[in-house]
């Protein structure tokens, strides 16, 4: 490690963002056909049991489905487990777009590990199969080989939570401003910019970004303190004060939605 990433003082957005991730890299898989007669629902080793024999069983590799065992891999935490099946997937597949997907999962099961040289390393194959698909692609060929690098902003800023945690603050800023130049409308890369910023320092160009992730959509309870905290530093207090208040509220509505959905869940048992 090269630098000091400092205390960890607010949650900060790992590319999936808090309420409107991109489907394409959404950690929830398809369903297990699993016989509730012969297999104990909530038996996460049987189920493991079944994925490897998914992804052993046949001769000819499917790399779709083998993402889609990585995936359920990550439903029941087997993480370690999920990173071979995503790599697998990744080497054995000529999709471009697919072989994004599963090397950006692969760092997403290695940051759950806390493995974060590896996800480093995942989140930079994905992004070289962006900047091979940008080279490759002309105006005559089909959005199948564009759409690898539609989610490139997810990629980098993935890779710029890793290298944050991994100590290389540097870089990770520097990965956080390439997010947001690949897709301006990612509310999530603008926050976390908007962080990095804010811990250097640079508390005016903190709060332009992070206004930009209210602008997109971004408004949960977390991004509003973190709002607040870059005012304070700037001296407008009240303000600060203000934007605080609508946080403490919206975190309130949060818990009180969770509360009422546990209760019509019981009263539907």
């Amino acid at each position: 490690m090269t630098d000091d990433a400092g205390d960890d003082r607010h949650r900060f957005s790992e590319g999936a963002g808090f309420d409107d991730p991109y489907d394409e890299f959404d950690l929830d898989p398809p369903a297990l056909d699993v016989d509730p007669g012969t297999v104990d629902p909530v038996d996460s080793r049987a189920i493991a049991d079944m994925l490897d024999e998914r992804q052993i069983g046949s001769e000819e590799v499917d790399a779709e489905e083998v993402l889609d065992v990585g995936l359920n891999y990550m439903q029941i935490n087997r993480f370690e487990q999920a990173t071979e099946a995503f790599e697998r997937a990744a080497r054995f597949t000529d999709d471009d777009r697919l072989a994004q997907e599963a090397w950006t999962n692969k760092g997403v099961a290695h940051a759950e590990l806390e493995e974060w040289d590896e996800a480093i390393g995942a989140y930079r194959e994905a992004l070289n199969v962006v900047e091979k698909t940008e080279i490759e692609t002309s105006e005559d060929e089909t959005s199948n080989t564009r759409s690898a690098s539609e989610h490139a902003a997810t990629a980098e800023s993935n890779l710029a939570f890793a290298l944050w945690e991994y100590g290389e603050t540097t870089q990770a800023l520097e990965h956080a401003e390439r997010a947001v130049e690949r897709d301006p409308r990612f509310a999530e890369g603008w926050y976390n910019r908007a962080f990095f910023l804010q811990e250097r320092g640079l508390s005016e160009e903190a709060l332009r970004c992070i206004d930009n992730a209210i602008r997109l959509g971004m408004r949960s309870s977390e991004v509003l303190a973190e709002k607040s905290r870059i005012l304070e530093d700037l001296g407008e207090y009240d303000e600060a004060e203000r934007v605080a208040d609508e946080a403490e509220q919206r975190r309130e509505e949060a818990e009180q939605r969770l509360i009422d959905e546990q209760q019509r869940a019981q009263l539907d048992e």
